[in-house]
């Protein structure tokens, strides 16, 4: 099975352009169709959260009709950009975003449709750049984990779980990480914490498995690893990643830039190989 992570969106109503600067519909339209062409097509697509910027009707109406030509089944998760109750009004076709109930109530969910298990959670803080764990979100997670101890399983959040070192991006990440280790060391099965927010591909050991965020489909948080850096961000290639489930290597990740690069090109010089 193949998993597409997409992260990061920043829709605004109308195009228009984040900062002034980025067209984020059409880094999306243009990402849209790059997972279209895949030579090996995923099997579902999961946007990991920051799907519009001000959580309103007219960005989500927005944010639909750039999906509308995804030809893979995907599954949308907020981050601390999106506001739940207009989320789930623009895809009332989406059932999955009422498993733990309607309206303001937390965006979480399990997807049994494949052979990789994906169990999402919702950190938002309403109103706030910081993300939260809730006590009956691990309750519940732990719940879920311990039905299916034998099948492979992501977790997929905006907020990571862990310190990035990009410290105006830390100063608001998640406030209450120490709650999620516990229970993914519980559970060997989770293959990977997947993650957005940090508009950069990162890893880290994390509660006997991986967590890793996916790089954003509007723009790049600038790499800059000072504790006192700028809030600053780069107009880096577009960006999204792969998860391959391996039954005998588990669970393989690629990251992929969106964009027309030159090439392929063999690693040949005549009959000689050069490699």
């Amino acid at each position: 099975m193949i998993l597409c992570q997409i992260s990061d969106l920043h829709i605004k109503a109308a195009g228009k352009k984040s900062y002034k600067v980025v067209d984020t519909a059409e880094s999306l339209r243009r990402c849209i169709e790059h997972v279209n062409r895949l030579r090996q097509r995923p099997d579902a697509v999961v946007f990991t959260g920051d799907l519009v910027d001000f959580g309103t009707a007219e960005e989500y109406a927005m944010l639909r009709t750039l999906l509308a030509p995804l030809t893979i089944p995907y599954y949308l998760l907020p981050g601390n950009h999106d506001e739940r109750r207009a989320l789930r009004a623009a895809f009332p076709d989406h059932p999955y975003l009422l498993q733990n109930g309607n309206d303001d109530a937390r965006i979480e969910y399990v997807i049994e449709d494949h052979a990789l298990r994906i169990v999402a959670l919702d950190t938002v803080i309403p109103r706030s750049s910081n993300g939260e764990l809730s006590a009956a979100s691990m309750v519940w997670l732990d719940r879920v984990l311990s039905a299916q101890p034998q099948r492979p399983t992501v977790i997929v959040m905006h907020h990571p779980p862990f310190k990035t070192a990009i410290g105006h991006m830390d100063d608001i990440g998640l406030i209450n990480p120490q709650l999620l280790a516990p229970v993914v060391t519980r559970h060997p099965q989770v293959e990977r914490v997947l993650c957005g927010h940090l508009h950069r591909p990162i890893h880290v050991r994390f509660g006997g498995t991986i967590a890793s965020t996916c790089p954003g489909v509007s723009h790049q948080v600038a790499l800059d690893l000072d504790p006192q850096a700028p809030s600053q961000f780069m107009l880096e290639p577009p960006g999204f990643q792969l998860h391959l489930w391996d039954a005998d290597a588990g669970l393989i990740s690629h990251t992929a830039y969106v964009g027309e690069f030159d090439g392929p090109y063999p690693f040949y010089e005549g009959d000689q190989l050069i490699d």
